[in-house]
């Protein structure tokens, strides 16, 4: 697996809104598979197309952005407070490091703290659950140095570098890099197509799925795929029928979650085409949350839509944390369906529906 690139994705910076940095990457990995386009929109989502021998469209959208935050004040000390995009549990802020972004573009790092007492002046333990809007970040700079290096709307990301644990990978955004990246291996080993594949990397899902809403209507696909992280709870404080999938036993076909229930005839297809090529999977239910594939159905007239999902434990924290061969089950399922779609299957998708 090409670990340096998924670690180049991994730690790139790019909050919703300002995915600069990573659609750059994106961008070069992209272009050089050859598509027939690489064109992007104003919501900053990058589509690379592949023309199929037929002209209906799959489309394949795997988020950029990652949680993250912006300075929404500087006060009177030079402390910069924030404001989150995308949902943190605040339980797993703390003693964090980050980066934050100055006016001219460069980073600086800083401490994220929580702003209570120490617990060497508490008279008891806090047992307050702890809220996001309490957190600021120190740079150890002057009040008149943070004024003139920062900016309301600067980008302020966690710092973590990707490392390998055993068979695992660890690192801050696998939620979505990983999806990226699956994406750009899958069109790697990509040879022919039935249909027009169209590979975008949408921007903003963290607050709504918004970057894949705009270039569905864009795109107005047949079929659309999402490629995203899932939850693996399968680690001390949960219980079997609530871990919705666990590491290392493959890929995740998604039956659905909060925002779309995929369509019985992709997840018939895939799970098919799993077992033929000996491709470890896992079916997936995903009680709340949702992903790109919620936008993709609902798009213009509609699309047949599913998720294929990259277990990940620790998930929305700096740790996220996958297995590499559910990575690989990943991307070789994805390969094989975009290999096999139109080529020796006629869905009727676009027949009405009796």
């Amino acid at each position: 697996m090409n670990i340096p690139l998924l670690k180049e994705l991994c730690e790139a910076r790019g909050v919703p809104g300002q995915e600069t940095d990573i659609r750059r990457i994106v961008r070069r990995e992209l272009n050089a598979l050859k598509p027939a386009s690489v064109t992007t929109d104003p919501m900053g989502n990058l589509y690379a197309t592949f023309p199929g021998d037929r002209e209906e469209r799959i489309m394949i959208a795997a988020h950029m952005d990652e949680i993250g935050f912006i300075i929404k004040h500087i006060d009177d000390k030079g402390f910069l407070r924030i404001q989150p995009l995308g949902g943190f549990d605040p339980r797993q802020l703390f003693a964090q490091r980050v980066r934050v972004s100055t006016k001219t573009g460069d980073v600086v790092p800083g401490v994220l703290c929580y702003a209570t007492k120490p617990p060497h002046l508490l008279a008891k333990p806090d047992e307050k659950q702890p809220e996001i809007e309490q957190f600021f970040v120190d740079t150890g700079m002057s009040l008149e140095t943070v004024k003139d290096t920062f900016e309301i709307g600067g980008m302020v990301t966690l710092d973590r570098d990707l490392v390998e644990c055993g068979d695992n990978i660890a690192a801050k955004s696998l939620d979505n890099r990983v999806g990226v990246f699956v994406m750009i291996e899958a069109l790697r080993k990509l040879k022919t197509s039935g249909y027009t594949v169209v590979a975008v990397a949408t921007t903003q899902e963290e607050i709504g799925l918004r970057g894949a809403t705009t270039a569905a209507f864009r795109v107005q696909p047949l079929i659309g795929i999402a490629l995203d992280t899932t939850i693996a709870a399968d680690y001390p404080g949960s219980t079997p029928d609530a871990q919705v999938t666990a590491l290392g036993n493959g890929v995740g076909i998604k039956l659905m979650d909060g925002a779309m229930i995929s369509h019985p005839l992709l997840v018939k297809h895939l799970r098919e085409l799993a077992v033929e090529n000996r491709i470890p999977h896992q079916l997936e239910i995903l009680p709340r949350g949702g992903t790109d594939g919620g936008a993709l159905q609902r798009s213009a007239s509609g699309c047949a839509g599913i998720t294929l999902s990259v277990p990940t434990r620790y998930i929305h924290t700096v740790n996220e944390m996958v297995n590499q061969s559910d990575v690989q089950s990943a991307i070789d399922l994805l390969a094989v369906y975009l290999q096999s779609a139109g080529a020796d299957r006629d869905y009727g998708f676009d027949r009405e529906v009796p």
